[in-house]
């Protein structure tokens, strides 16, 4: 790792350290958690994902989503990260979860850390640190990741359907399902903003395009020019090309996602939900403004993110400490 790189590690863990100390010693997590156990275990993480998103800057928004959808079912657990059996589907393998893609970073950074530190990381403490790293390496906010999460045992594709909010969700559907995890109004607002980075498929808007009623109808929320766009890129029946979420500024992690979704061009109706609240459209109001926006966007987006990676954690002699991400130990 270049030496630039290596200072920016470390400046960022004294930052971080300093500025948030008084968020992250809650819930049984802590920062510096594996210090005297493993006390080089978030520069493995750090050098490793890097050796990674520096040559894909595109696993960053892959890696975070893939965080999201581990703390929203069974709560920040690495359960995302588990295998199907013969006996049971696991959330990876539910719709919500078939285009997750990252697990090979994730099994890298476990193995670095095994090699050095053998069964002391935890795969839920490890997905929450290659999020983070991820995110900074793209030119995304820091935050600070108090660890000491231990591993689930149970992974239920059920779950995943059930769990994780949708695409095509509505305002009362999204502000249900973050309350169910203890997120706020204000964290709906901030963290879809994780939608600046990324991509989706024409597959995902299609009956938004087409069938938006089951008339053969575009949803009205949608911007007429935008939603011609989108239609002659997406062809009826098209279901791979990619779209991005943030058209023109999907490689740089800034709040420019808000200023598309107050334009009525989100590409999800999930997006375009959040201008149905007064709450929610007031931050994205707040953001789509140029004198408020840059600062304060990063600094709520990294709240938010401590707040859900403390959802349901498992501490002290709850769970185990997994060998391999993708499957329990054997007992």
């Amino acid at each position: 790792m270049a030496v630039g790189k290596l200072v920016s590690w470390i400046f960022l863990q004294v930052v971080t350290t300093i500025f948030f100390l008084g968020l992250t010693n809650a819930g049984g997590l802590q920062l510096g958690f594996y210090q005297r156990k493993c006390p080089s275990a978030e520069l493995i993480v750090y050098k490793t994902v890097y050796s990674f998103v520096s040559r894909d800057p595109t696993l960053a928004p892959s890696l975070l989503r893939m965080h999201f959808h581990d703390c929203f079912v069974r709560g920040c657990d690495g359960s995302v990260l588990l295998n199907s059996t013969s006996s049971n589907q696991a959330e990876k393998d539910s719709i919500p979860n078939l285009s997750l893609r990252g697990f090979n970073v994730i099994d890298a950074v476990k193995t670095a850390l095994e090699r050095k530190c053998p069964g002391v990381v935890s795969c839920a403490d490890t997905l929450a640190l290659v999020a983070r790293d991820a995110v900074q390496m793209i030119g995304g906010p820091v935050w600070p990741v108090p660890t000491g999460r231990r591993d689930g045992m149970m992974s239920i594709s059920f779950e995943a359907l059930t769990g994780l909010p949708p695409p095509f969700a509505n305002i009362t559907q999204l502000k249900q399902m973050f309350a169910a995890v203890s997120l706020s109004v204000k964290d709906l607002a901030v963290l879809s903003g994780a939608h600046t980075i990324g991509i989706g498929h024409c597959g995902v808007i299609s009956d938004r395009l087409r069938n938006f009623t089951g008339k053969g109808d575009t949803d009205p929320a949608l911007d007429p020019k935008y939603a011609a766009q989108l239609k002659v890129k997406c062809k009826p029946g098209d279901t791979n090309t990619i779209l991005e979420m943030d058209p023109g500024s999907s490689k740089t992690f800034d709040e420019s996602y808000y200023t598309v979704v107050s334009k009525r061009r989100g590409l999800f109706q999930s997006d375009a939900a959040l201008l149905n609240d007064a709450e929610t459209r007031a931050y994205v109001t707040l953001q789509s403004s140029i004198n408020r926006r840059r600062i304060s966007f990063k600094r709520d987006f990294a709240e938010s993110m401590v707040k859900m990676g403390r959802i349901s954690v498992l501490t002290g002699n709850q769970g185990e400490i997994r060998k391999k991400c993708a499957f329990v130990n054997k007992q």
